[in-house]
């Protein structure tokens, strides 16, 4: 197995690092937004995975989740450091445009992006983080409820009410 050998092999961590590496990046930039401080924070996360390695035991979840939980705790601790809350930068995570729309739908859509938008930055962190991992990263109800650290059937569940609280929330503001 890979990661055991890369206990022991920095080429063998290198492998981990390379694949592995896009898809942390990926999730702290939607949680900070800024892609500075994501590449300085992806490489804190390979730096902490690195010096903790050894203590690695595969317990049958993914070795994914255990970066993405080193992601998670630097990004809190990120946030708490700075005092500020900047929400999720999803922009890149929708698609609402599509090609050859007459510019009258082009704003509509624009407009129904920047209202979905708004009503996702206005979720709980944990369902912004849910909805990343979901959508930004693709990644399945089981693979998520390892790095939030909740069964898959907890994550269903906070998936469908974070579906309805965000069709309650533009629904009050005038989108059906």
């Amino acid at each position: 197995m890979l990661v055991e050998r890369a206990k022991t092999d920095p080429k063998a961590f290198g492998e981990l690092y390379e694949r592995y590496v896009n898809r942390i990046y990926n999730y702290i930039y939607y949680r900070v937004g800024d892609p500075s401080d994501a590449e300085d924070l992806t490489a804190r996360t390979f730096f902490r995975a690195l010096d903790h390695i050894d203590r690695y035991v595969d317990r049958g979840i993914p070795f994914s989740a255990w970066l993405y939980r080193i992601a998670h705790n630097l990004v809190a601790n990120w946030h708490r450091d700075r005092s500020r809350h900047k929400m999720v930068s999803l922009e890149g995570l929708l698609r609402l445009s599509a090609p050859g729309d007459s510019p009258e739908r082009e704003a509509e859509r624009n407009e129904e992006r920047d209202a979905l938008l708004a009503a996702i930055r206005r979720l709980p962190p944990d369902r912004q983080q849910l909805l990343i991992l979901k959508f930004g990263e693709h990644l399945s109800n089981y693979e998520i409820g390892q790095i939030m650290g909740r069964t898959e059937g907890a994550i269903k569940s906070l998936y469908h009410r974070t579906l309805i609280a965000l069709r309650e929330d533009l629904r009050t503001r005038g989108f059906e």
